[in-house]
């Protein structure tokens, strides 16, 4: 897994590669398919974790609990992009998968609120406070160490497989919690069937820790201090970069596949099993978007793609949304499709960007910092916020203008990055 040794030929190379490959991708869809898993059944949970006379509080309480993973994220980005830069990435892509295995573990197993009283409801927050770290950690660990083991013309295609991995996890994840509902009856779904999706997860989880375990461990890339200080310190431009180019993406992201569902409602009132099956055919759509643009990155660029398609969203948000109010199936369908297209395509090509700014010492360090503080401030808070201007305003298409001005920062940034997709990474003497 050193990222100095010459890479590997034929075909030994060849099955080499997938293992890095799969490496690098199982992870991410472990710790997205558990954060799916946790929504999926948020009101199942706060009923059992969280009672209250009032069901709406008790749900309140379960989804504050799931954000608390999302502000969580910056500072598991500081301690495993610590960990990646200091000790290695192979290192900190093993134990960041430990870290969600074994809170995804005792929540399939912990004892509920009329077990044991608050220490319920403690235990849960915890749990979902270790997941969180863990996911600031692995997606920008993973991505950097799928970028760094590629061969130079083909970085953008191999970091892409991280992505891939996170949305194929959310999408496992509502495959998995579909089936439970569909084949259990109520009662007994909130009587122990809600505990099978994590548990399964944690299959996932041993299996990633195997296939990683397995990997060679590189050498450290910084031998002392704090890499992310010395990023702050000695590339500050390049650190406001990172957060704004990877702004768009976050908030675009958990508004148009997350909040959706919840805004179709309530702007077309289009009832929530209609409205998963369009969001999941959308996110399948996904899947095949983001492999072809990181591909067509590594070709023209990643600049042209990024400033496209923020230009792309800050055109086009507003319209599709008009378009998405109007309730019918097929015109959701498309305006849904359409942020696909455009989100697909900046999400692709965001984590090799960001890489690709950084030298090898704190890469790790900054990247996750940077990519975790906005999807784990912006992106969190999103839904909060577009809910907040629609009670403001009255209007349901607000949310389009807040990707507007999201589009238009992160737009400016993506310009202002000096392209970089040939050649090799900064102060790397050779891909692996």
């Amino acid at each position: 897994m050193s990222s100095t040794s010459a890479p590997a030929t034929g075909e030994a190379g060849h099955r080499d590669r997938k293992r890095v490959v799969w490496a690098g991708i199982v992870g991410n869809v472990m710790e997205w398919y558990d954060f799916a898993i946790y929504g999926f059944f948020a009101r199942t949970i706060g009923s059992l974790y969280f009672p209250s006379e009032d069901p709406r509080t008790s749900l309140l309480a379960a989804y504050a609990v799931f954000a608390v993973g999302f502000f969580m994220r910056p500072l598991g980005a500081i301690l495993f992009g610590h960990i990646g830069d200091r000790v290695g990435r192979g290192p900190a892509l093993l134990w960041s998968v430990v870290a969600m295995a074994i809170p995804t573990l005792f929540m399939g197993l912990l004892p509920t609120y009329a077990d044991i009283g608050i220490w319920a409801s403690i235990l849960m927050l915890l749990c979902r406070m270790m997941q969180g770290l863990a996911v600031g950690g692995e997606f920008t660990s993973s991505a950097v160490f799928l970028a760094e083991t590629a061969q130079p013309g083909r970085r953008g295609a191999a970091a892409a497989w991280a992505t891939f991995g996170a949305t194929g996890g959310i999408l496992l994840g509502s495959a998995v919690g579909a089936l439970v509902l569909n084949i259990l009856p109520l009662e007994e779904v909130v009587a122990w069937g809600w505990r099978v999706p994590f548990l399964f997860g944690v299959l996932v989880g041993v299996a990633g820790f195997l296939l990683r375990r397995r990997m060679e461990f590189d050498k450290p890339a910084a031998t002392e201090g704090s890499p992310l200080m010395k990023a702050l310190r000695e590339h500050p431009v390049a650190m406001l970069q990172a957060v704004s180019i990877s702004l768009v993406n976050a908030v675009a992201f958990y508004l148009i596949f997350v909040y959706l569902v919840t805004w179709l409602k309530l702007a077309a009132d289009m009832g929530a099993r209609t409205a998963l099956q369009i969001n999941s055919l959308n996110m399948v759509i996904l899947l095949g978007v983001v492999l072809f643009m990181a591909r067509l990155s590594d070709r023209i660029g990643r600049k042209p793609i990024l400033a496209g398609a923020s230009i792309g969203l800050l055109i086009f948000a507003w319209p599709l949304f008009a378009l998405m109010q109007t309730g019918e199936v097929l015109y959701v369908f498309l305006g849904q499709m359409g942020f696909t297209l455009l989100i697909g395509s900046y999400g692709a090509v965001n984590a090799i960007a960001l890489c690709e700014v950084f030298p090898r010492e704190v890469r790790c360090s900054a990247v996750s910092a940077a990519y975790n503080l906005a999807f784990g401030l912006a992106g969190g808070t999103a839904p909060a916020v577009a809910t907040w201007l629609i009670d403001t305003t009255g209007d349901f298409t607000m949310p389009a203008f807040y990707i507007m001005a999201c589009a238009a920062i992160s737009a400016a940034a993506a310009l202002s990055v000096r392209e970089s997709r040939s050649g090799l990474l900064k102060d790397e003497a050779i891909a692996a």
